[in-house]
């Protein structure tokens, strides 16, 4: 199964990188250069592990991901549910530790997938890899900007302030 990985360095704590990595219309539009839109499904309003989200792409396609994981600040996963017909499997999982410099994290991102149909699959999977490969690392360095862009920061920072339950934002 194809595997596609990009890291960055951001100059943020894990539990602010994590809160950015999570941002919802419009702040995540000025850090993520893949979402055209996004938005919670059944009457969600933030995420957390079962939560299914619709996200359209700069290029048009659509999909509905579920959340499968969601443990701030450190990782957050996801499957996909419903998607483009070329797509058997996707699912993906952002990691965030402390980087060796205080006050910053290592950002690791991570996307499994399989295409279809199966007789393509030798010619689909390097397709897809060598797309998914250029999307991530777009996405990851505009998440890298965002997280050096004082509006997303302060959005991200205020929302770790109106989630805070004592155990869930501590870094």
């Amino acid at each position: 199964m194809p595997v596609v990985e990009a890291v960055a360095v951001v100059p943020v704590p894990p539990n602010v990188a994590f809160a950015i990595s999570q941002t919802t219309m419009p702040v995540r539009r000025r850090w993520d250069p893949f979402v055209r839109s996004q938005h919670f499904v059944d009457g969600a309003t933030r995420p957390d592990k079962g939560v299914r989200t619709f996200t359209r792409s700069r290029h048009g396609l659509s999909m509905v991901s579920e959340y499968v994981s969601y443990a701030p600040p450190t990782n957050v996963g996801m499957k996909m549910v419903r998607g483009p017909w070329f797509f058997e499997m996707f699912a993906g999982g952002w990691r965030f530790v402390p980087a060796d410099e205080p006050g910053h994290t290592v950002a690791t991102w991570r996307y499994h997938f399989r295409c279809r149909p199966a007789l393509l699959r030798p010619v689909a999977d390097r397709i897809g890899t060598w797309l998914l490969d250029r999307d991530i690392r777009r996405r990851i360095a505009g998440y890298a900007a965002g997280c050096a862009d004082p509006v997303v920061v302060a959005a991200a920072e205020r929302d770790l302030r109106e989630r805070n339950d004592g155990n869930r934002t501590e870094s």
